[in-house]
């Protein structure tokens, strides 16, 4: 509030000062006429004088308020000249930029007018000039002289940010108050005039994530390092608001996006997905072989993700190693040394990953940088060839053996666990002369033709020794073939003989080695051999074809067609499965259109459920219309009084207006004249009338109008209600209407009254309050009518 006082006290002085300018006469040396009237004064003396002209202009700048939306001109201001009389024989003439277009003058009284809306933001300032000339001669009789007219600045631009969409990103795990980016708005209006151009900062979307400046438009982080977490919240959108007017109530506003990305810092360290793995590897895998690959996940991203794993421990430490794959951050677990599953069946690794990166330890409390997983390694077996005791055996045997003798003996061993028996056989290639052959079964290589020392003094033969195996495998066909499935289709009311209509394959559950034969056909003892038939494909599939032109959906609508499927084993078995045919109405692309009337009825009739439903939705519509029905019979009527809370006095209201003193049938007068022809049956109108509660009234003596008492009546009266059971249970109120003998008031009637209503004053009326001042203005106002 103080700076906006401020700004119009100065706004008011400059305004007072420019106003001084203009109506300040500038005195300078008369003009060369009045000189002239001097020297003619002096000319005898033949002295020459000094003289003054006086310059008329009395203005030197003009203001105009800029974006003016008045339907009239926009007046600047007027220029005056002390040479003009008014008598209408100068002429004012303006020149410079605009004049004529924008700024015009009246010629005849220097009014000087602005005749289109002007910004300040396109042009600050005009520079003009003005001149007066004699209208008659056109001659100047001032010199021209310079002004300007100024534009003042109002709040017409809003401030406008340098760009439009800010991207920028910041460390997560920053400290409070951490420099994110700065923000610029600029405001087209003048910085020098007032606060138009003066702007604050504020943000309107990011908190409470970050902050801004007001002044400098700087944006900071608003919370601390524990919260500004990337793993949790990545990206944040913020909107920063710049207002002008110096954030004050009524400025301009413009606003800008800044899209924050928090960039990753390594504050969180590998973790295996899982603490055992388990693989299995052959005893025949060589060494460097892979033997599986394990994954650990690290949450930061790039270099800060980078992990490196090594095996530290388990009896598997120098049998196999781990290799880190770059690529996928993953680590592969390699073959070290040869493996034999009858030495050691499993090994147990233990193998730890860490960051190749320095890892930030400020958040992680006392969470390990590092983590650790067990790798349970089995070894497969792997059916190896037997293994000779010896790599090489030398027998010896003389020149003149006989054939069939023993020259020695060579002995394998299978080295699987199982110990399997070996056979013995010579390599063909190496003994092509077949001079020695060896048992199978001991491994004796013996003599099977004469030798000669001076032909072959040595004989290199291989032995091959071939581990036995025996397999048995039992089978015996004792399962017939199946549908592999649960068939039915259709066929078209009108169609042609030998169509395709399905095509049917079959299951057996035995494994022949030879594998599966099945032969389809069609029942011999079936109904249908003349509607349809069988063609087995010789592929174990058969195809169900029509034998007829045309179907009857009306006269049969279902065809259960049997076909017989056999397989083509020992023994042979065979079963019978059911084709369900429909019959159905197609159209010419042979699309079904409507089938039988079982099918359609199923579809178009309503399920169990919803029968169900809507039985149940009709019960409950019953029970409403039952139970509104006993609530409206329970309901009470409502009695006379209308508040049931206050059974003190009360006034009951009858609703029923008289009919004035003309109606003489509204009240019997003359009961009150004459208790005593009060008629029994005459009932009460303060209760609810009832066939039952109306006993005769008692008759009461009344003394006459002349010589009875008003309180005698009333206490009467009183008795008469107070012993009456039918009376209500709360106090009433009771209209006798009796006025009683000799009154003062004398009679209420306006009939009988001695003055006429013209007679009354009203007056009295308006000293009542407000209550009564409608009736002062009725009354009062036929009162001046009268006397008017």
């Amino acid at each position: 509030m103080r700076t906006c006082l401020l700004v119009l006290l100065w706004a008011s002085l400059s305004l007072y000062v420019d106003n001084m300018s203009i109506t300040r006469r500038i005195v300078v040396e008369m003009g060369e006429m009045e000189g002239e009237k001097e020297e003619d004064r002096d000319g005898g003396k033949g002295e020459k004088l000094l003289k003054r002209f006086k310059r008329g202009w009395m203005w030197n700048q003009f203001f105009l308020q800029e974006e003016y939306t008045g339907s009239d001109k926009q007046y600047i201001g007027k220029l005056q000249s002390d040479m003009d009389r008014g008598d209408g024989t100068l002429k004012y003439i303006l020149s410079g930029d605009g004049a004529g277009d924008i700024f015009t003058i009246d010629e005849n009284n220097g009014d000087l007018h602005a005749n289109k809306r002007l910004d300040r933001e396109d042009k600050a300032f005009y520079t003009l000039r003005a001149t007066v000339v004699n209208k008659n001669t056109g001659i100047k009789l001032e010199p021209e002289t310079e002004f300007i007219v100024k534009l003042h600045d109002i709040n017409d631009n809003e401030p406008i940010f340098t760009e439009e969409l800010y991207t920028v990103s910041v460390p997560e795990r920053s400290n409070m108050g951490t420099s994110v980016t700065q923000v610029t708005a600029t405001d087209a209006d003048d910085s020098m005039y007032g606060n138009s151009a003066k702007l604050r900062y504020s943000i309107s979307q990011g908190h409470p994530y970050f902050s801004v400046e007001p002044d400098t438009g700087i944006i900071r982080t608003a919370l601390g390092p524990g919260e500004m977490d990337r793993e949790k919240r990545e990206h944040y959108q913020v909107v920063i608001e710049a207002k002008d007017m110096a954030g004050q109530r009524g400025g301009l506003t413009g606003t800008t996006m800044v899209n924050i990305t928090l960039t990753d810092v390594n504050d969180n360290p590998p973790r295996f997905s899982q603490s055992i793995y388990q693989f299995s590897v052959p005893e025949s895998m060589k060494a460097g072989t892979p033997v599986g690959r394990i994954k650990a996940v690290d949450k930061d991203l790039g270099k800060n993700a980078e992990m490196f794993y090594n095996v530290v421990g388990g009896d598997g430490l120098d049998m196999f190693d781990v290799i880190t794959d770059k690529d996928s951050q993953e680590g592969i677990i390699t073959v070290g040394k040869p493996l034999d599953y009858e030495k050691t069946r499993s090994y147990t690794l233990e193998i730890q990953v860490q960051n190749t990166q320095t890892l930030d330890t400020r958040f992680l409390g006392y969470l390990p940088t590092k983590d650790m997983a067990t790798v349970r390694i089995g070894i497969e077996d792997v059916d190896e060839p037997p293994l000779f005791e010896r790599a090489s055996y030398v027998m010896e045997v003389k020149e003149d053996a006989a054939v069939g003798t023993a020259v020695g003996s060579v002995r394998a061993m299978d080295p699987d666990g199982y110990n399997s028996p070996v056979r013995y056989s010579i390599d063909r290639r190496t003994d092509l002369d077949r001079l020695f052959n060896v048992h199978s079964g001991n491994g004796s290589v013996f003599i099977t033709r004469p030798l000669d020392r001076e032909e072959a003094a040595w004989h290199n033969i291989s032995v091959i020794a071939t581990e036995f195996t025996f397999y048995v495998n039992v089978y015996v066909n004792d399962n017939a073939p199946t549908f592999a499935s649960f068939y039915e289709t259709f066929v078209c009311e009108k169609t042609k003989a030998g169509q395709k209509i399905q095509t049917v394959s079959a299951l057996d559950a035995d494994d022949p080695a030879g594998g599966h034969k099945f032969f389809f056909s069609l029942a011999t003892e079936g109904a249908y051999r003349g509607n349809f038939t069988v063609r087995d494909n010789g592929d174990n599939t058969a195809g169900v074809l029509t034998r007829r032109s045309s179907y009857s959906r009306l006269h049969k609508s279902v065809y259960l067609v049997p076909v017989v499927i056999t397989d083509g084993d020992f023994p042979m078995q065979s079963s019978t499965g059911t084709l369900t045919v429909r019959v159905c109405t197609c159209d010419r692309e042979g699309n079904m259109e409507l089938c039988n009337a079982e099918a359609q009825t199923s579809s178009a009739g309503l399920s169990t459920g919803a029968l169900v439903a809507i039985l149940l939705c009709v019960i409950i519509l019953l029970m409403i219309i039952v139970l509104f029905a006993a609530l409206k019979k329970q309901k009470k009527k409502e009695p006379l009084i209308i508040s049931k809370e206050d059974v003190r006095d009360n006034v009951v209201s009858y609703n029923d207006e008289g009919g004035g003193e003309e109606d003489t049938q509204a009240f019997d007068i003359g009961a009150l004249r004459n208790p005593e022809a009060i008629e029994e049956s005459k009932q009460r109108r303060d209760i609810i009338p009832s066939d039952t509660l109306y006993p005769p009234l008692r008759q009461t003596v009344i003394p006459s109008r002349d010589n009875a008492d008003v309180r005698d009546f009333i206490n009467q009266r009183v008795q008469d209600n107070d012993n009456n059971p039918t009376a209500p249970p709360y106090d009433s109120l009771a209209t006798y209407a009796y006025e009683g003998t000799g009154s003062v008031a004398e009679s209420l009637s306006s009939l009988g009254s001695a003055s006429s209503e013209g007679d009354q004053d009203y007056n009295y009326l308006s000293d009542w309050g407000p209550r009564f001042r409608k009736l002062a203005d009725m009354y009062g106002a036929e009162d001046s009518d009268r006397d008017s």
